[in-house]
């Protein structure tokens, strides 16, 4: 079979356009967020006000249409305080423009200009009942982060144990080291880790297997106050895309283990090719022990950086065939997560883009090799009138089948809810994505909850265990709205595998360790830990398995980032264990432990 002989798309284009005829309000003909979905239980609840987080983004906006105000913002769910539960931290914008004041924007802030970090400080009383409480600590934490911030990768880049982190901006951007007592230091410059241009996503990986976190900078178009342009839609002003810039080189910083890092992106090969990046991804994707680098670039073709183990990376999307889709059309990519999905072993790529073009699902044909199967698993057609940015491979309802969820809102104002009088015409509803076992997706959101009938402007999405019980949950970040925290009420039923996977002196986090979970009867399910992917986020590092019907596992297999492997026996289900290179027992994470 020639390599190009893809599973045809044509049809499915069709089907599109019937299905946008027959359901016009799913295109944003009326206001969604007053709308509701029939009653059902629910999936998830959105638990973020309930709970102390009342953040609210601001973007800044002032009629201008300049295009950074519709790009951000992420957010990361990480444990800053190592006390065993997940902390947020959200990023805000602020005012854009020469000139402009406070007095100027379309939408004034309700909360305070800079980031924010809110501590979780989760409660579980004897009958096991759990209620969330976050506690905003941002004044008492040292973080002063007032830039216009875009995103957010969480890391402990000089292995004291302690999470940091970085944050991009627009403008100058921010490492912030944990000093382990609660508060930050800023040490951007004294560790060599600015980039003073449009950075988006970042993600702390360790590509040369020193054990020390690197950091890659993705790096969007040059856009600024002088080269601002718009466009038109429909006979209305609007923002410009992004090839209306020049695309800017990404930035790869070596850890040089003494709390600073060397810009390594010339002597590596990654300033060699750019193309706008805002999704990336740091996982072996050819199988070969090496973390190669996967990038998401809006309307220019992707990037798959493999490692050359020497130091040096060589771009093989082209080759690889998921630099553009399986019609060779290059797509306005935002977001991105590789996971293996279909339990063949190999991770694959899934990407959400711009709409009336589809999120794209890569499937890993091995060695790297990549076929785009879209259409084949009933994943186009729901996603064509969406612009997606944040998303993940994650089985939400633990039946040992990875699940998809993308967070939408378009950057081009929906015609019709301009014409409406909309003051803030991008929303766009959620959508949740079922792995059915069987080849093929079934959209899950009208059944997920009423949190999936709102309609916003969603970018950033960071998933975790945040209330400890076992099953994944999602932080969802809005421009121009607030925070969402949607808690799964599902998952937790049935069985689960939760794991830390760390190294020793002091204990940390082993990003990019590979996880084989051996069941009874055959199965293999094949994880990864991780907190770069979605958009602009960090995720949860604790891998967490759901097991179906499997009352309990034969052996855990992991594949360290040094290349050295390891197996458990004794490993128990339905709670949080911490497996260390080179202990041979499994211990429990006590303060993990539901």
């Amino acid at each position: 079979m020639s390599i190009h002989s893809f599973a045809p798309r044509h049809s499915e284009q069709s089907v599109r356009v019937f299905l946008w005829m027959m359901t016009l309000t799913a295109a944003g003909c009326a206001d969604e967020s007053t709308q509701t979905v029939a009653p059902r239980p629910n999936l998830f609840t959105d638990e973020a006000a309930a709970s102390g987080i009342d953040f609210h983004h601001f973007n800044g906006m002032s009629g201008e249409l300049y295009l950074a105000e519709i790009m951000g913002p992420g957010a990361a769910l990480f444990d800053y305080d190592n006390d065993g539960d997940l902390d947020v931290y959200l990023v805000q914008g602020a005012m854009l423009g020469p000139g402009k004041r406070l007095e100027d924007a379309r939408f004034p802030p309700k909360s305070p200009l800079t980031d924010r970090l809110y501590r979780n400080d989760l409660v579980i009383d004897d009958d096991g009942k759990r209620t969330l409480r976050f506690t905003d600590v941002t004044d008492a934490s040292g973080i002063r982060a007032t830039g216009y911030g875009m995103g957010v990768a969480a890391g402990d880049y000089d292995n004291d144990g302690w999470v940091d982190l970085y944050v991009t901006c627009f403008g100058t951007n921010r490492l912030f080291r944990n000093l382990g007592d609660g508060t930050f230091r800023d040490v951007t410059e004294s560790a060599g880790a600015d980039d003073p241009r449009f950075s988006t996503a970042a993600a702390f990986l360790d590509y040369d297997r020193d054990g020390r976190l690197d950091l890659f900078v993705g790096n969007y178009v040059d856009f600024n106050f002088t080269t601002h342009a718009t466009a038109n839609k429909a006979g209305m002003r609007t923002y410009a895309g992004p090839r209306s810039f020049t695309p800017l080189e990404n930035r790869l910083f070596h850890n040089r283990g003494d709390g600073t890092f060397e810009d390594v992106s010339i002597a590596s090969g990654i300033s060699t090719a750019f193309g706008g990046a805002l999704g990336v991804i740091g996982a072996d994707l050819n199988d070969d022990g090496w973390t190669d680098i996967f990038v998401a670039n809006d309307d220019r073709p992707n990037q798959l950086w493999i490692n050359r183990r020497d130091g040096t990376f060589v771009d093989q999307a082209v080759l690889s065939m998921c630099a553009v889709n399986g019609e060779g059309h290059r797509e306005g990519c935002m977001g991105v997560d590789a996971a293996d999905f279909d339990d063949d072993g190999d991770e694959d790529l899934f990407i959400t883009n711009f709409e009336n073009q589809t999120n794209t699902l890569y499937v890993n044909l091995g060695d790297g090799l990549f076929e785009d199967r879209t259409a084949r698993f009933a994943l186009g057609a729901p996603s064509y009138l969406q612009t997606g940015f944040g998303t993940a491979w994650f089985d939400y309802d633990n039946d040992g089948r990875l699940d998809l969820l993308t967070v939408n809102g378009a950057v081009n104002a929906i015609v019709a809810l301009a014409r409406a009088g909309d003051p803030f015409p991008l929303h766009q509803r959620n959508q949740l994505f079922r792995n059915t076992g069987t080849g093929t997706f079934d959209e899950e959101t009208a059944a997920a909850g009423a949190v999936f009938a709102l309609s916003e402007v969603s970018r950033g999405a960071a998933f975790g265990d945040v209330d400890n019980d076992g099953d994944t949950d999602v932080l969802i970040a809005n421009n121009n709205g607030p925070t969402r925290l949607l808690i799964n009420h599902v998952g937790h039923h049935r069985h689960w595998l939760g794991l830390r996977l760390l190294g020793d002196d002091p204990p940390r986090d082993r990003i990019g360790a590979k996880v084989t979970v051996y069941l009874p009867g055959g199965r293999t399910l094949h994880r990864r830990a991780r907190r770069d992917g979605s958009y602009c986020s960090a995720n949860d590092p604790r891998v967490l398995i759901g097991l179906g019907d499997a009352a309990n596992v034969k052996r855990v297999r992991v594949q360290w980032p040094d290349g050295k492997t390891e197996a458990w026996t004794d490993v128990s289900i339905d709670t949080y264990t911490s497996l260390r290179q080179g202990r041979p027992t499994a211990s429990p994470c006590q303060s993990y432990a539901p």
